[in-house]
């Protein structure tokens, strides 16, 4: 960027007629570069979002059939034109691509936009191209042991720990358990006080073996009893941090291991892993039951999966994104709920600041009892339950877009009206509007013209703030279930369902970084609009 840029935008804003202060304070915004392109990234991808049908549908862009050229995207055709059927419902156009009528003749021609999925379209599950093999997953089993302790602190004797101390258990007897791994003092004191036969509450710690290999030591909850007790039993176990995935193995369908994870498979026996394909060849047709062998001393469980599409589904080629518990394509909703969520909230905000500046300008104009009365109806206004007359009204007349603009937007005025009032109280006792008063101007020039352009300084700074909080509601409202009705594409219900399938990342990693960004570029303009409409910038000493 060049210190000519912001001349010729000044220029370009002269041409349109604005005066000296407005020139000057488009200069200040335009040498934000954070808030400045933060303006134009959002206008980029509210503009793509408004021809999103260009961009991703399953309407096609451009069909050439029996020599006549068709633009279903602009333009709705019947079925019953491609199909001759008589049905004049909506065709599937990709369903009419396959039809063999349709490829007979090689100039017939279809043209799909770059992302071919619309966003209420199902992909069908046997279109998403998966890798024909099955996985055996090998997982150790965690490691339990127990140690019996004689009140000198001597092993007397001990059972499957071999792991922790490194000798087999039946080395053990008579050694000292310090020997092997070092106690606590508190897990030393548990034990002193279950040998003196007084009442201690239960006690796991972590202890490291002679090897460095970790261990959980714990002690079960003592009550005391009759005669104190000879010997303690404590239970070693493996800590749950422990890798429990001790390799993975890709299988064809003819029964090979074509991909191998881990050293644990070539440390299986030839029969062992003979049997395991065949048990991951068997995956193929069904369901098979996980099983356990032994390995070095020690269980694993193998489990047998494949990959079958089943909605919600991860990101995959074609699907980046991944799809929703519909099918549908995460990506294309997010497009379609970017032009969504942006027209509900310029909508929403120019109708609310016309309202409040409306309201705030009559109060502040006239004052007096016309201010006194209208305070104290807005502030009614205001006690009213938002959320209660939404939920009202959705069920009487039905969930729909402009009922919920309708319904958000009877409270959104009341406060930007608070500033448009305290703009009119201050400006109507200057000297230009008296002076209007003179000349005996009508009151609808001295507002219009006089008063109301040197008031909209608040409306100009918090509209980007206003249209951040309206998308935000939105995707509030849909996520809680009041909002746009299904299948509308929306930010929230993409979240809503993120709550109900927790493990599919995808539906709250996705939205929640379109949703984030969005408020992130308003907030930035925000703040840059209010920056270049400070007054104090030019009045500090510097």
């Amino acid at each position: 960027m060049t210190t000519a840029d912001p001349e010729r935008a000044v220029t370009a804003v002269r041409r349109w007629g604005f005066d000296p202060v407005t020139r000057k304070r488009f200069t200040r915004f335009r040498e934000m570069r954070r808030a400045w392109w933060s303006f134009w990234i959002l206008v980029i991808l509210y503009g793509v979002s408004l021809v999103s049908e260009l961009v991703a549908g399953n309407q096609p862009l451009m069909v050439r059939f029996q020599g006549r050229l068709y633009f279903p995207v602009v333009r709705f055709y019947p079925e019953d034109v491609f199909t001759g059927s008589g049905r004049m419902t909506r065709p599937d156009y990709k369903q009419i691509a396959r039809n063999e009528v349709f490829r007979a003749d090689p100039h017939h021609r279809m043209v799909f936009p770059p992302i071919p999925y619309g966003p209420l379209e199902s992909v069908r599950p046997e279109s998403i191209a998966l890798p024909d093999e099955a996985l055996i997953t090998l997982s150790r089993e965690p490691v339990v042991g127990t140690v019996t302790l004689a009140p000198d602190g001597s092993i007397v004797s001990a059972e499957a720990v071999s792991f922790f101390f490194g000798v087999p258990e039946d080395r053990l007897a008579g050694e000292p358990f310090e020997r092997f791994g070092a106690l606590p003092v508190r897990f030393k004191s548990a034990l002193q006080e279950r040998f003196a036969n007084r009442a201690a509450p239960g006690l796991a710690v972590e202890s490291h073996g002679p090897d460095g290999q970790a261990a959980l030591l714990s002690l079960a909850t003592f009550t005391p009893r009759t005669t104190p007790p000879a010997y303690v039993r404590l239970l070693v176990r493996e800590p749950e941090t422990a890798p429990s995935v001790a390799g993975r193995v890709s299988v064809s369908r003819e029964g090979e291991a074509i991909a191998v994870e881990g050293t644990t498979w070539q440390a299986l026996e030839d029969a062992e892993r003979a049997r395991l394909l065949d048990s991951a060849q068997q995956c193929f047709g069904g369901p098979v039951p996980e099983e356990r062998i032994l390995v070095d001393g020690r269980w694993v469980r193998a489990r047998f999966s494949r990959d079958v599409v089943t909605f919600p589904f991860r990101p995959v080629r074609g699907h980046p994104l991944g799809l929703d518990s519909a099918g549908r394509d995460i990506l294309v909703r997010i497009l379609y709920g970017l032009r969504t969520s942006l027209t509900f909230g310029l909508l929403l905000v120019v109708a609310t600041m016309a309202a409040g500046i409306a309201v705030g300008a009559l109060q502040g104009y006239y004052g007096g009892v016309v201010d006194l009365l209208g305070q104290r109806a807005v502030e009614i206004w205001e006690s009213l339950p938002f959320l209660y007359i939404l939920i009202l009204m959705g069920s009487v007349f039905g969930r729909s877009f402009a009922l919920l603009l309708i319904c958000y937007g009877i409270f959104n005025w009341v406060g930007i009206s608070y500033y448009i009032r305290a703009e009119f109280l201050r400006l109507r006792r200057q000297p230009f509007v008296e002076a209007a008063w003179c000349m005996g101007l009508p009151a609808r020039k001295i507002i219009f013209r006089h008063i109301l352009p040197n008031a909209l300084v608040p409306v100009i700074t918090f509209f980007p703030f206003s249209l951040v909080g309206a998308v935000g509601v939105l995707a509030a409202l849909d996520y809680l279930g009041f909002g746009l009705p299904p299948p509308t594409a929306s930010w929230g219900e993409m979240l809503a369902q993120a709550q109900e399938y927790n493990w599919a990342w995808w539906l709250s990693l996705y939205p929640s970084l379109a949703l984030f960004i969005v408020m992130l570029l308003g907030v930035f303009i925000g703040e840059g609009v209010r920056a270049a409409f400070d007054p104090r910038r030019y009045t500090r000493l510097e």
